[in-house]
C-alpha cells in the first residue's frame, strides 16, 4: 500500500505571500491537541528535521529556520489520519496540499 503525502501550510488569500505556521514550539503545541508529538527519542541535531508521530501519520518539520513554513505529512493509515488532518486544518486555518494530485484542501 502506497503512503500518501500531503503538505500542511498556512491558508492565505490568493496573491498574498505565504505566512508561517508559527514557531517550532507553537506548531508542536498546536499539534499536541491532536495527539501528535515527538516520540521522546533523542533528536539528531544534524538531521535538519524533527519528526512528530500522530494518529495514522508522521509529520516532519524542518529545523533549519526559526519558523515553520510548512510541514510534510506522510499518512500511514488514511482512514485514521484524514479526519484528524481535516480538523487540524479547519481549526488552525491551515490547508493541505496533496503532493500526488496537487489538490488543496482547507
Amino acid at each position: 500500500m502506497a503512503k500518501r503525502q500531503v503538505v500542511l501550510m498556512k491558508a492565505s488569500p490568493k496573491g498574498q505571500p505565504q505566512s508561517p505556521l508559527g514557531s517550532h514550539r507553537e506548531v508542536k503545541a498546536a499539534l499536541e491537541h491532536y495527539n501528535t508529538s515527538p516520540d521522546g527519542s533523542p533528536r539528531a541535531a544534524s538531521a535538519g528535521t524533527e519528526v512528530l508521530h500522530g494518529p495514522g501519520m508522521i509529520v516532519e518539520l524542518a529545523t533549519t529556520t526559526e519558523t515553520v513554513m510548512q510541514a510534510m505529512v506522510t499518512m500511514t493509515d488514511d482512514e485514521i489520519a484524514w479526519p484528524v488532518l481535516e480538523r487540524v486544518c479547519r481549526t488552525l486555518k491551515w490547508k493541505m496540499v496533496d503532493l500526488e494530485s496537487g489538490r488543496s484542501f482547507g
